[in-house]
């Protein structure tokens, strides 16, 4: 039986504390959104399970919306259809029930990965598409030279991208995803030209992984974060990323055929 917390939140992140400032610092990024409306193109009906606040739901679609948090569902605009409180692992509906399934930055908050994965195959007749990051390439971020613990519960938690396109079968096609300099999807990787971004509390705590470090241990990671920038250490190895438009980090899409 998959576990919940008080706000309904069913992964290893407790969304009622954690999620407040969701739909401020992780709003959709339009060039990553394209890429995900392309992996849907031709579907007409469309699950979104571990929906959030509703980024990357597409108005191109029919979205219906699947998310177990309730302090994420209040967060959603009125304009995006209410989401219907259930999880990855027991969704409710009919086998074959749309055209098309997706879940963006979710797979790694799932009790069972199996278990989800073959309910979205299971609900959808056409393509599966997943947005995740890919835990072999966590560490090469600049941010692991002052916040290990962090990208290392990002490594462990995240899934074997050969875990999930096997467990999905069928055709499937993986691809790293851009991630542009002023992405304004706040996950760690998004700021890699912006780093003052990341002295800000309300920043990290909208990337679950920094909810698992001791405060005390996060504040020692910006504060020697805060120091690089205001010495210039940070700029003498990292500032070429500042001119850089995009970076090939841990970031892909899956997108798998029956």
């Amino acid at each position: 039986m998959t576990r919940r917390t008080a706000d309904g939140s069913a992964g290893d992140a407790d969304y009622g504390t954690i999620g407040g400032s969701y739909s401020a610092y992780r709003r959709p990024e339009p060039r990553i959104a394209a890429l995900i409306e392309q992996a849907l193109a031709g579907a007409r009906t469309v699950v979104n399970v571990g929906a959030g606040a509703g980024s990357y739901e597409s108005a191109a679609f029919t979205v219906t919306p699947v998310e177990p948090s309730a302090s994420m569902r209040a967060q959603r605009p009125v304009h995006l259809p209410v989401a219907i409180d259930a999880v990855a692992e027991h969704l409710p509906f009919e086998d074959d029930a749309f055209d098309a399934a997706m879940t963006t930055f979710s797979v790694h908050q799932w009790s069972d990965l199996e278990s989800g994965l073959l309910e979205m195959r299971r609900v959808a007749r056409g393509p599966v598409v997943v947005l995740t990051c890919d835990p072999d390439r966590v560490r090469e971020f600049w941010l692991y030279d002052y916040a290990p613990l962090v990208l290392d519960t990002e490594a462990r938690r995240y899934p074997a991208i050969r875990d999930i396109t096997a467990t999905l079968g069928g055709h499937t096609e993986v691809i790293t995803v851009p991630i542009p300099a002023d992405c304004v999807d706040g996950f760690n990787e998004a700021y890699y030209a912006r780093p003052e971004r990341l002295l800000d509390p309300a920043a990290r705590q909208s990337c679950s992984a920094w909810s698992f470090v001791p405060p005390e241990q996060a504040e020692e990671y910006t504060e020697r974060l805060r120091a690089d920038l205001a010495s210039g250490a940070w700029e003498d190895r990292y500032g070429h990323l500042r001119r850089q438009p995009h970076l090939n980090g841990s970031l892909v899409l899956i997108r798998a055929l029956p």
